[in-house]
């Protein structure tokens, strides 16, 4: 079973603005409440330490992420990859009248048992986490 969430909301900033924030892939993993860890190994690579509540996995995994494609400031599509899980995440903004548009949307496969359902009733609650972690970041930074 496949996990697919796509999450629209409006941010009252120009594209530029969010784009500081969405094409951070630093900002876009501690936003995310299973992320323990976050290191950057590459101009557009890095590795995730995921820590997901399940009885059978006791441990971090780690997730080897890659920037796939990048259309600053309008598009970014990463893929990430472990033992447990395949992840591809895309955001997408266009302009307003009022500022932006963002679009989020996650595809999640599980390849250990609990995976997907952990991301079936999670993933929501996850995006809403990079959405008040956006707004948070443009409340502090302007």
């Amino acid at each position: 079973m496949t996990v697919r969430v796509e999450q629209t909301f409006d941010v009252s900033a120009s594209p530029e603005t969010v784009w500081n924030f969405i094409a951070d892939p630093e900002k876009r993993a501690r936003a995310i409440s299973v992320v323990d860890g976050f290191e950057e190994t590459g101009d557009r690579t890095a590795v995730w330490q995921i820590e997901l509540p399940l009885p059978l996995l006791n441990r971090t995994i780690s997730v080897e992420t890659e920037e796939t494609d990048r259309d600053p400031p309008t598009y970014v599509r990463f893929v990430g990859r472990s033992s447990a899980v395949h992840v591809v995440g895309e955001h997408r903004l266009e302009a307003t009248e009022d500022g932006s548009q963002l679009t989020n949307r996650f595809i999640v496969d599980g390849k250990l048992p609990g995976v997907e359902r952990f991301f079936k009733g999670n993933l929501e609650d996850e995006l809403r986490n990079l959405r008040d972690a956006l707004y948070a970041d443009l409340n502090h930074s302007g």
